[in-house]
Order: structure tokens, then sequence, then C-alpha cells
């Protein structure tokens, strides 16, 4: 039998280190999922159309990510790279299911309002939970389908309020749940291929995919490619430093230090973010529907959340909370 491991002492300077840890991890968590909120206010804010934007976001990061993993490839003993077109395929078709989700997320932020969007966005543990059920054979516990239950009603009643704004309101969730459904696919993928490839590899690899398959998809619907103004190049500058390497990269940094459990309910958080930031800048006044129905979908993301080793809830939460970060 092994011996326990020493208490630490309330007052040592372990406990102490262990605390400051604790806040600088906490405090990253959060101004992460800050920064990541933003991609919805600086998608509205862009000169260019939705897939030019989504292209902006990818292509800016891809020169920082190949330096990473530059940098990266030397420092580790085992590294391994793409050997041949097997490891070429599925590193490119986590290109292509991203480079879908940022279209669908990008053209979303048109039509519907930045909260609803971030709202929904919320939704995806459970598109990854019910890939899990059907595909990895778990099974649903009873907080799991009680948390389903409230995110179902919180994102019908965001639907059914959008319908009294008309069409396009509609159209902009309806893409937001399409967003979801192919992050969750590429978080499927990325779970497969993690056991092969280091995070830098398959974030390398998934920016240049995505960067050019939405060039292409740019040019071929024959939208501009260069905003007009200072300000139009600000928004997309900020949507790839901020909401994409910022944001992205002070979540991972929290998550090797925070309990999975705790990121994963400070990532709710979001939304919130959102909302306080769209109502001044974009003018997006939340409306009670959207309070309530935010709170319901929160609660049962939380609720489903709650019991992490039984069925389906351990198999989502293995998809969703890997070094990559959640996307935004």
């Amino acid at each position: 039998m092994t011996d326990a491991a020493p208490a630490v002492e309330p007052g040592s300077e372990d406990a102490r280190a262990a605390r400051r840890s604790f806040r600088i991890a906490v405090a990253a968590l959060l101004s992460g999922a800050f920064c990541t909120s933003l991609s919805a206010i600086f998608i509205k804010l862009s000169e260019v159309p939705p897939t030019a934007t989504g292209f902006y976001r990818v292509a800016l990061s891809a020169p920082l990510l190949y330096l990473w993993l530059r940098w990266e490839q030397p420092r580790r003993v085992a590294y391994r790279g793409p050997r041949d077109w097997r490891d070429r395929r599925d590193l490119a078709l986590c290109g292509v299911y991203f480079s879908i989700n940022t279209a669908f997320w990008c053209w979303a932020m048109r039509y519907t309002t930045a909260t609803n969007g971030l709202l929904i966005s919320n939704l995806t543990p459970l598109f990854v939970a019910c890939a899990a059920y059907f595909f990895l054979r778990e099974r649903f516990n009873r907080a799991f389908l009680a948390g389903m239950g409230m995110t179902i009603l919180g994102a019908a009643a965001l639907v059914a309020e959008s319908v009294s704004f008309g069409g396009d309101h509609v159209l902009g969730d309806a893409l937001a749940i399409g967003s979801c459904v192919f992050w969750s696919a590429y978080l499927l993928t990325l779970q497969r291929l993690r056991g092969r490839f280091t995070t830098a590899t398959i974030m390398t690899w998934t920016a240049i995919v995505a960067s050019v398959l939405l060039l292409a998809a740019a040019a071929l619907a024959g939208e501009p490619l260069l905003p007009h103004t200072a300000a139009g190049w600000a928004a997309v500058l900020s949507l790839a430093f901020i909401s994409q390497v910022a944001g992205q990269g002070l979540i991972a940094f929290s998550m090797a230090q925070l309990p999975a459990s705790f990121t994963a309910i400070g990532l709710l958080v979001q939304p919130i973010y959102g909302m306080l930031v769209a109502w001044p800048i974009v003018g997006e006044t939340p409306t009670l529907v959207q309070i309530l129905g935010g709170a319901a979908i929160l609660c049962g993301i939380a609720l489903a959340r709650r019991d992490r080793n039984r069925g389906v809830v351990k198999a989502a939460q293995r998809l969703t909370e890997s070094p990559h970060p959640p996307r935004s």
C-alpha cells in the first residue's frame, strides 16, 4: 500500500502558492470566456460578409499556431506528425467540420441576436452527448435527462421569441443550431485524434484547412474580402487575436490548472458576457423571454454536467473538455 500524500497546512507556503495558482487560473478562465464571448460582437461589426469574416478569424490565427507547432516539435521527444494519407485525411476532416461550423456561426450572427447565438451555442454538449449515446453506446442518467429537458425548453423559448421578430431571426437561430451540430462533429473527430497528435498539430491543421475552404467559399460566392475602413480591419483583427488566440489560449491555460467540472460551469458565463456587451455596443436590449430562456439553458447544462462519473455525461465531457479550447 502506498503512503497517502501529506496534507498541506492551511497557512503554509504551499497552501498560499496553491491559492495563488487557483486565483490566477480562475482569472484566466473568466478573462478567456469574456474574450471568446466577444466573437459575436466582432462578427456583427465586421464590414465584410460572414464567410469572409470567418476566413479572417482562422487565417490570421494560423501563423501563430504554426509558430507554436514549430516551437513544440523539437521539445517533445515523442512528437508524432502525420505519416500517411489516413493521418492527413483525419486531420483535414477536423478542418472541414471547423470551417462549416465557423461559416454557420458567422451567418447566424447576420440574422439573429448575439445573445440568442451565444445561448444556443451552449447546446453543444447535448449534441455531443446524443452522439455518444448513439455511437458510443453510452446511457442517459436522470440528471442528464432533467438537464436536457430544461435546455430544450429554454431553446424553444428563444426560438419562439425569434418568431415574433420575423423569419430572419428564426433562420439565424437555425444556423446557430447548425453551427452546434458541426462543432459537435468536430469535437468527436478531435477526440479520435488526440491519442495520435498534439493539440498544436490538430489546431494548426484545422486553421490551415479551414482557411483554404472559407477563402474558396467566399471567392465562389463573390464576397468582397477587404474591409473598407480602419474600423472594419479592427473588427476582423480583434476577432482573430482577441476571440480566437487570446480567448481560447486563456481557456486552455485555465483548463490545465482547474478541475474540469469547475471549468465547464465557469464557461457558462459566456452568454452573460455577450448579453451585457451587446446591449450598449450593438443596441440589443435583452428581453424577458431571452433572460428566462437563457437561464433555463444554463441551469440545464449545469444539471446535466453535475454527475461526472456516470453514463453519457462522462462521455460528453470527455469529448468537450479536451485541451483544444471550446468555441464561441
